[in-house]
């Protein structure tokens, strides 16, 4: 199973998922995708099997992972403060991938129903579940 990880800005959501899926999975085919160089450079840091950076990447990776994780941003056109483009949020939502996104709520954005809690619960609710996902 391949999984990509998308960040933007300085990679440090993407760069904990990284760490954490490498901690619980170790062989799992991790791909970081990062809408710049350094959020591309710090998932491969903390363990990711290979990476790419930009819009041209993220387009073209979309469709070939089985799992997408990351910010629920990464779906919203001009998310991560106008990182993602209208061609990203397109690729990534139309995508055949499972998505399993944090829901990181900033900005004008809120989602009703959804219990605030800690990142790092976040992301190990996430894990958990790529986890479910690989067993069954």
């Amino acid at each position: 199973m391949r999984i990509a990880v998308i960040d933007g800005q300085g990679g440090g959501i993407g760069k904990h998922i990284v760490e954490q899926l490498r901690k619980r999975m170790p062989e799992l085919d991790i791909l970081a995708l990062g809408t710049n160089a350094l959020a591309t450079g710090a998932m491969l840091r903390a363990g990711a099997t290979e990476g790419a950076s930009g819009e041209s990447a993220i387009c073209f990776n979309s469709d070939r992972v089985d799992i997408i994780v990351g910010s629920i941003a990464v779906m919203m056109v001009y998310g991560l403060l106008g990182e993602i483009t209208p061609a990203m949020a397109t690729a990534i939502s139309a995508s055949r991938a499972d998505k399993l996104l944090l829901p990181i709520q900033r900005g004008n954005i809120q989602l009703i129903g959804v219990v605030r809690i800690p990142l790092p619960h976040q992301i190990e609710a996430l894990v958990t579940e790529v986890e479910e996902r690989l067993k069954g």
